[in-house]
């Protein structure tokens, strides 16, 4: 329970765009704060943006003006909509379930022509 769960990945050309969901399946009303992060190969997991309930959005500089957080509180889900994407944003996205810490299995994203 509470577990996010990715979907969205897949190939893009530079200059694309791509939306990511991340769900978290509850029974209960409680709605989760969630982030999105990203590991590329060879590198650490960082983070790209999220949403604490009562703090505004937060963006890694990285992504700020290209990628936008929201959610859909009704359906407990995050997305990440990402424009301009460029070869270095190339990586396996994650969701990570702020409350309880959890992990999703990730979605990959590739950015190439």
């Amino acid at each position: 329970q509470a577990q996010p769960v990715e979907s969205g990945g897949g190939l893009v050309q530079p200059g694309g765009s791509l939306t990511l969901s991340c769900v978290v399946f509850t029974t209960t009303s409680t709605l989760y704060d969630m982030g999105w992060y990203r590991q590329a190969p060879g590198k650490q997991r960082e983070f790209v943006a999220g949403l604490r309930s009562g703090v505004p959005t937060s963006y890694s500089d990285s992504v700020k003006g290209r990628f936008t957080y929201s959610r859909d509180n009704t359906k407990n889900t995050a997305y990440l909509q990402m424009n301009s994407l460029k070869p270095e944003d190339t990586a396996t996205y994650y969701c990570q379930n702020w409350n309880t810490g959890q992990w999703g299995q990730g979605t990959q994203v590739t950015v190439s022509s």
